[in-house]
């Protein structure tokens, strides 16, 4: 898997006429043999997951159906399929109970995990929190933390600097979200806490592939990592609780007024009971908040600024957008997003050839259903891959190339269930908002500052899945300073 190629304007960015109608109805799931319950098969999941989805696709079709161990998995590899699933069906559906395993031990009972009723309850009240009107709110504490980081990723009195850039997003999301969630920015913090994020990442993806989580207190290879990146966030996001408690509590005067997100999870109250969140589900809720709110934002502006510096023409026709919209010096906001299509099509391709979640969004049938005309028993394992689906030439011509005009409101619709960076149905991601808003302000003020550029040499950029889909080698770019 290597980085794309230049799209010129002339091609046209559209589906293929095939993507007009799904093919999916009758369909019988083929799949590959499953010998030895299924354990080579999870070899080569373990070793290279998406290139062994994409093979499946090629040689077995849309739907597919394999014995892994005892489970009875199924591959759903297009968009009507996806759509029938997560939508359709999505009360015959749980999330797999693997993977809900293994994010409960760094999410515990957060809206992430749960399901039925706790779900329900937590989803309709967190949604306030999160509409786009809400999530505006949060605009000025977002810019507020990215300006100084990327005023300074050239140091002073240089015109151009070798910047690394998982360092400059990764600085700059993780003090974005810290200021979104506690009005404070911790910079003593900040490094510790994205080695912790990155480093749970990285073990739950390998956790996934066992039947069971084997006791972290064993002295085995990546416990010792694991546990202290968990003692490090949990501490930190309670310290930040107990500090608001103590401020809030605190007789000897009024608290400051707080637009920020802790203040609105201490504020909920259930429409039908009254009750707030419990002190567990405020904790949980933060946890989920910190680490999907720091490590996707991150990873897709990454993914974004690489992409942008290999396409020069799109990165120029982004930052005359930008200035054309914001006079120099005028920080972006919420206001100016309508103003900005080409600036969001580009982040929108980003995230289709670099989904942040590429693969393991996994579901569990509760009762039969049909998929495509085919039966699909209860108890069996439904596999959604973002990253088959985006790549698909049926929905997305030359969908290996970055093409940003394909989501300018005058190209042709893509069909749904095609591109799902943030899921799909009841369960799509509920800081979609906030993730895009913070992404286009980012990616806005770094446009007015710099202008991207590979180094001479620079190598292919593979992309390496753990959770979430990062590259496999560091990325540097060369920043200019902009006249």
């Amino acid at each position: 898997m290597t980085h794309t190629t230049t799209a010129t304007p002339s091609m046209p960015a559209t589906p293929s006429p095939s993507a007009q109608t799904a093919p999916t109805r009758g369909l019988q799931p083929g799949g590959p043999a499953s010998r030895w319950w299924g354990l080579p098969l999870l070899r080569e999941m373990r070793a290279d997951y998406l290139g062994f989805v994409t093979r499946l696709q090629r040689d077995h079709g849309d739907l597919t159906r394999m014995r892994l161990g005892n489970e009875d998995a199924w591959d759903l590899l297009s968009p009507d399929l996806v759509r029938e699933a997560l939508v359709t069906h999505a009360d015959q559906l749980i999330r797999w109970e693997r993977g809900i395993a293994v994010f409960e031990q760094v999410f515990g009972q957060s809206v992430l995990v749960t399901e039925g009723d706790t779900w329900q309850r937590q989803r309709r009240m967190l949604m306030p929190a999160f509409s786009p009107k809400r999530v505006a709110g949060y605009a000025q504490l977002m810019t507020d933390a990215a300006r100084s980081a990327l005023d300074a990723a050239v140091p002073a009195g240089q015109a151009e600097a070798l910047v690394p850039m998982d360092t400059l997003w990764t600085d700059v999301a993780m003090d974005v979200i810290l200021r979104t969630l506690f009005s404070e920015s911790a910079k003593a913090d900040a490094r510790d806490a994205a080695w912790a994020t990155q480093t749970l990442s990285e073990t739950a993806f390998r956790e996934m592939f066992m039947p069971f989580t084997l006791p972290d207190w064993l002295p085995l290879p990546g416990k010792a990592a694991k546990r202290r990146a968990l003692k490090a966030l949990k501490a930190l996001v309670q310290r930040h609780i107990d500090a608001r408690r103590r401020e809030e509590n605190d007789p000897a005067g009024a608290p400051p007024p707080r637009t920020d997100l802790l203040h609105m999870l201490l504020a909920l109250r259930d429409e039908g009971t009254g009750e707030p969140l419990s002190p567990q589900e405020v904790f949980d809720q933060c946890m989920v908040s910190f680490q999907a709110g720091h490590e996707t934002s991150a990873t897709t502006l990454l993914w974004w600024s690489r992409v942008m510096a290999e396409h020069p023409e799109a990165a120029q026709r982004a930052q005359a957008e930008v200035d054309s919209v914001l006079p120099p010096g005028q920080t972006p906001g919420p206001e100016h997003l309508a103003r900005l299509p080409f600036l969001a099509a580009t982040l929108k391709e980003a995230l289709r050839l670099y989904p942040p979640i590429a693969a393991l969004m996994t579901r569990r049938t509760t009762a039969p259903i049909t998929l495509g005309g085919v039966e699909v028993p209860k108890g069996a394992m439904l596999r959604i891959t973002p990253w088959v689906l985006h790549r698909d030439e049926r929905w997305f011509a030359r969908a290996d190339q970055f093409v940003p005009e394909r989501f300018l409101d005058d190209a042709p619709a893509i069909p749904k269930g095609a591109w799902i960076p943030f899921g799909l149905g009841p369960r799509v991601c509920i800081g979609q908002h906030f993730a895009m808003l913070e992404m286009t302000l980012l990616a806005a003020m770094l446009l007015q500052r710099y202008r991207l550029r590979l180094p001479e040499g620079a190598p292919a950029c593979a992309p390496k899945l753990h959770v979430t889909l990062r590259p496999e080698m560091p990325v540097a770019l060369l920043l200019t300073r902009r006249g």
